[in-house]
């Protein structure tokens, strides 16, 4: 049996919902085929937790990010849900360069503030500021809540016809005559459209390798950690800010864990740095002990406002550039559009990166050059 659309989305995470809902309120016809049931554990998109920030040192993302979160707040007014709760966010530590995301965020027009540690300490007495030298504060970051903003885009594109398939793994992409692509999925069916939009993490390269020269994208199974608030510390009320920390030590992030950390009040901890290389297939879901370790140690460190033995665990993977920049182009105007907005970083964009999929998929050439492949594959030695 074969299906026609208009446009064929592989992979229904935070990238394939947003450009499925960009491209069926548009009018297209849209086939949204996802491998996994909903709000599933496999890929990169999923839990209550993900960091909104504007904080960047690359003016081109603090403008994205700005483009991003009016579409969260228009998503939010045709739901009447909330998908991003404003936190807040704080800068810190040598690498991170507080004095230098301010600069550049001021000059984009960004609210932001530079303490001191000591005045930052008594703002958030939760935190330990002890050697990190000046804090940034920008009140425009907070937490987006993945597993709600998938089913809400989902939903908004099956109202517009979309026609979304959990459960449905794709075994194959071709290019077919007449400038369609076809896509048969593990019980013989076909479906064909002018152009497929590969949204799929992790599983991108085994599924276009052939079709498309690709740069190397490395897959790495990260971890993240929970932990309560201590009972009776003098944090402020209402919810942490979240938090990047970079220095000589490493790269930790902190937010509000939402539903993710079982009890009120929980903080998800992790590590930015790559983890342990893996595939999509091959992964294995165990944490790290070390892993476990540093942050457990990082978080008796800097976070006093926490019990340092986590209370819960899991595991995801990031889909890594060599530079991390996102990769979002249609090469040579072709049947496929390649969707890679990750690294690690990529949550934050989703109604966004859903519109850039669907202009591509409309024959709109590429928004940001750095994002086509050929850029990407100009970096390449």
């Amino acid at each position: 049996m074969s299906v026609r659309a208009d446009l064929v989305i592989v992979g229904a995470g935070l990238a394939g919902a947003a450009a499925a809902y960009a491209a069926a309120t548009r009018g297209q016809n849209v086939v949204v085929l996802e491998q996994f049931g909903p709000a599933h554990r496999n890929g990169s998109s999923h839990g209550s937790a993900r960091i909104f920030r504007r904080a960047y040192p690359d003016p081109l993302y603090v403008r994205l990010t700005g483009q991003a979160g009016q579409r969260w707040r228009d998503l939010e007014a045709k739901t009447g849900e909330t998908l991003v709760t404003v936190t807040g966010g704080l800068d810190f530590g040598g690498d991170r360069a507080p004095a230098d995301l301010h600069a550049v965020l001021t000059a984009e027009g960004v609210p932001a503030e530079l303490l001191t540690e000591q005045a930052a300490a008594e703002r958030w007495p939760q935190f330990d500021f002890t050697g990190a030298g000046q804090v940034m504060f920008h009140p425009e970051a907070g937490v987006l809540d993945p597993d709600r903003a998938i089913d809400a885009m989902l939903r908004l594109a099956v109202a517009a016809g979309a026609d979304v398939r959990f459960d449905t793994p794709v075994t194959g992409l071709a290019a077919g005559s007449g400038g369609t692509a076809a896509v048969a999925r593990t019980d013989g069916e076909a479906f064909a459209a002018p152009v497929v939009a590969v949204t799929a993490g992790a599983w991108i390269a085994p599924l276009l390798g052939g079709l498309v020269e690709l740069p190397p994208l490395r897959v790495t199974q990260q971890q993240a950690f929970h932990f309560a608030p201590v009972a009776g510390h003098p944090a402020p009320a209402g919810p942490w800010p979240t938090f990047i920390d970079y220095d000589a030590g490493g790269y930790a992030y902190g937010l509000p864990a939402g539903r993710d950390g079982g009890v009120p009040g929980a903080m998800k901890v992790a590590e930015h740095n790559p983890g342990k290389e893996t595939t999509a297939d091959d992964r294995d879901f165990e944490v790290d002990p070390a892993a476990r370790e540093r942050v457990r140690a990082y978080v008796a460190r800097r976070l006093p406002g926490l019990d340092p033995t986590p209370i819960d665990e899991t595991t995801c993977l990031y889909t890594w550039t060599a530079n991390e920049d996102f990769i979002l182009d249609r090469p040579g105007g072709g049947p496929f559009v390649v969707a890679s907005p990750c690294s690690g970083h990529g949550a934050k964009f989703a109604p966004l990166t859903g519109e850039l999929i669907a202009d591509l998929a409309a024959g709109r050439p590429a928004a940001e050059p750095r994002f086509t492949l050929a850029a990407h594959l100009a970096e390449q030695p």
